[in-house]
């Protein structure tokens, strides 16, 4: 039996983790997502010049 990988959705009713873990992974989602889009842009925007 091999182990899943990805998980399954939480089940209806259970506990959710603490609000503390879940805004540190919203922030760093956050600003991961604008660091790759800045650095993105300034690569396009060297390749145009």
């Amino acid at each position: 039996m091999t182990r899943s990988i990805i998980e399954p959705p939480p089940e209806p009713g259970a506990p959710t983790g603490p609000l503390w873990k879940r805004l540190g992974w919203f922030v760093g989602l956050a600003v991961g997502s604008a660091v790759v889009t800045a650095t993105v842009a300034y690569l396009l925007k060297a390749l145009l010049h």
